[in-house]
């Protein structure tokens, strides 16, 4: 079968005795990073020397296919870096592809730097959503944030402490500078921060520059957005972005629900 092993995310004793035991016990291991996957064992004392076959996401869909063979007649260790594998992380594409072979896949449950900055946010986790990274780009990434206006679920992401001050901007001009935002950085590790407030606010701390990695959660949206204004304020950041005027119209309306023609007309009053 396929084991997806989650490893830690900063704290070595947060390695389950399960993963110990397969670490200590596989003859193949699929790793992110075999260089990792070696530190790793050795940090923990194992002395196994199993077969080690690099999985990352430049290779994986070709991959896939050799591990599902393997998997056959062995057990296949799944690591990713830090983690669970699959979860913005590789392992997607092998378990879909094992699925539908027929193989089974199961799971060493874990470390998740998801659930753990959600646990710690003291924002609502009853119903939450995972984004992953937020695109490079400004103007992709604030498009991705409108997209996400109406969403009322606790929103969770990973984010590059280069990025962070610009992201947080973003989400202070797209989502409302008054929206509840948490930063949760190096979790696990000596120096794990929790920075909760205003999007603006954090916004602002985070131009001073923030290291290490990061993960941020936001507060989901209490209503659709029904604010006729705020919407033509969206309608003219996407046009600034590079958006025809028509087209920016018609998804700030898919966003919030407001109309596209009186979205379009305030737009245009306004220009």
């Amino acid at each position: 079968m396929i084991i997806l092993a989650a490893t830690p995310i900063g704290n070595l004793g947060d390695a389950s005795k399960r993963l110990i035991d397969a670490l200590s016990s596989s003859t193949v291991i699929a790793a992110e990073d075999t260089r990792v996957t070696v530190h790793l064992m050795r940090a923990l004392g194992i002395e196994n020397r199993p077969r080690l076959i690099p999985l990352h996401e430049h290779n994986e869909s070709e991959k896939a296919a050799e591990l599902i063979e393997l998997a056959r007649e062995t057990d296949v260790l799944v690591l990713s870096d830090a983690g669970m594998p699959a979860i913005s992380d590789p392992g997607f594409t092998l378990v879909s592809a094992a699925a539908a072979a027929g193989v089974t896949v199961t799971a060493l449950p874990g470390p998740s730097a998801v659930l753990t900055a959600l646990a710690l946010s003291g924002l609502p986790t009853d119903r939450f959503c995972f984004e992953g990274f937020l695109p490079r780009k400004g103007g992709d990434r604030r498009r991705s944030l409108t997209a996400l206006m109406r969403e009322p679920r606790t929103m969770v992401f990973f984010e590059s402490p280069n990025r962070l001050a610009d992201s947080l901007s973003d989400v202070a001009s797209v989502l409302g500078a008054a929206r509840r935002v948490v930063v949760v950085r190096e979790l696990t590790k000596m120096f794990e921060e929790v920075k909760r407030g205003t999007a603006s606010e954090l916004a602002e701390w985070a131009v001073g520059g923030v290291k290490g990695e990061i993960c941020i959660v936001i507060e989901g949206a209490a209503a659709p957005t029904t604010d006729l204004p705020a919407g033509v304020d969206q309608v003219l950041l996407l046009v600034a972005d590079g958006s025809r005027l028509k087209e920016a119209s018609a998804e700030v309306a898919e966003a919030t629900g407001l109309s596209k023609r009186e979205l379009y007309e305030g737009a245009l009053a306004r220009r």
